[in-house]
């Protein structure tokens, strides 16, 4: 059936900025309407009329940024009949108005062409590479090799020694996933690390050295003129990226802060400034308290916030699909999972969590 769905994807991209018809679609396709939606949103896990407003949302946010079009035409360009209908729309998945973004353009989550097949191996080309390079270089000439980078997880850390992106400037993984289980305030206090040590199901002192010791030698005991960001787009990073702004509030930090956005398939990279100040109430806010901020936040923060939100139902998005697919295998399951939900950056282990909580209710 994936076949089948692949088809619809395309002929969807083929007509995304004209008026949709499911009954034109379900003639191409040669099944019903009804089942052409069913097996639509079964298997990609999201409805057609959302996938087609999350990538004419996001195909329409590249032009905000890109070009000098009146935000008029480009909500016509976009498949929207009026401007009104298309600010509503980006303005509920992005966060802030089509005209706000466009003066300030800051990093969200790209939502490309779905594809259900199995996808290759993403490798890094030399543009990424220079481009990357490039980031690191302008760092040091500013601020001498004063400067600490902060990525997401070892992951990130292992694939930047492998392609040789490490500089003259220190490096540290933040090993942590802060958007399971719950946590305190202050952050790394004795408090919140027996109790992240407690959510992981882990000793104290495993928590200690898997998460606290690649902090030790450089944010918990070096003064840094700036500290650098590496995150993604996805829930995961963002939940990630809020702790670590909101500690660096936690302890004063007077230095500039740069958010290197990733895209981490491509490793695609969009720089920004980004002045310290509300962290921490956005930390209490949605990640003590699991409820939206009334405040504006970036698009790419404001849309993990509402994933990150969305998990913690009991019936969400995921555990629908977990329930719409108990007859897979633990590991095709798996699979699908991290194919369909990508933005939401979950790994193996989260989801088998999921998967086996799902199963036993």
């Amino acid at each position: 059936m994936k076949h089948v769905v692949q088809r619809m994807i395309d002929w969807v991209e083929d007509h995304l900025f004209e008026g949709f018809s499911l009954v034109e679609l379900s003639e191409k396709m040669g099944y019903s309407p009804y089942y052409c939606s069913f097996k639509f949103h079964q298997i990609t896990g999201v409805s057609l009329k959302r996938y087609m407003t999350l990538r004419k949302v996001y195909l329409s946010s590249i032009a905000l940024k890109d070009t000098n079009e009146r935000i008029l035409d480009i909500a016509l360009n976009h498949g929207y009949s009026t401007q009104e209908s298309y600010t509503r729309a980006f303005k509920e998945i992005v966060g802030v108005s089509p005209n706000v973004y466009r003066q300030n353009p800051m990093p969200l989550q790209s939502y490309v062409k779905l594809t259900m097949t199995i996808g290759e191996m993403h490798t890094m080309d030399i543009s990424k590479k220079l481009r990357i390079k490039n980031l690191q270089n302008n760092m040091n000439e500013q601020f001498d090799v004063d400067v600490l980078n902060i990525l997401n997880g070892e992951e990130m850390f292992k694939k930047f020694k492998e392609q040789q992106l490490m500089g003259a400037s220190d490096y540290a993984p933040f090993n942590e996933a802060m958007c399971i289980n719950d946590t305190t305030y202050p952050i790394f206090s004795p408090k919140f690390n027996e109790m992240r040590a407690q959510g992981h199901k882990v000793m104290l002192q495993s928590y200690e050295a898997i998460t606290l010791a690649t902090l030790k030698n450089n944010l918990f005991s070096k003064k840094y003129a700036c500290i650098v960001l590496w995150f993604g787009e996805d829930m995961f990073c963002q939940m990630n990226l809020l702790t670590v702004l909101a500690y660096l509030e936690q302890i004063n930090y007077e230095g500039v802060v740069y958010y290197h956005a990733v895209q981490e398939q491509t490793y695609d990279v969009e720089e920004i400034v980004l002045q310290l100040g509300g962290y921490r109430s956005l930390y209490k806010t949605v990640l003590m308290e699991k409820r939206m901020p009334s405040v504006d936040m970036m698009p790419v923060m404001y849309q993990g916030t509402k994933l990150y939100l969305e998990l913690q139902k009991e019936m969400n998005e995921i555990t629908k699909y977990i329930e719409g697919h108990r007859h897979l295998a633990l590991n095709e399951l798996v699979s699908r999972l991290l194919k369909v939900f990508p933005q939401y950056g979950l790994g193996d282990t989260q989801y088998i969590e999921i998967i086996d909580r799902v199963r036993k209710s």
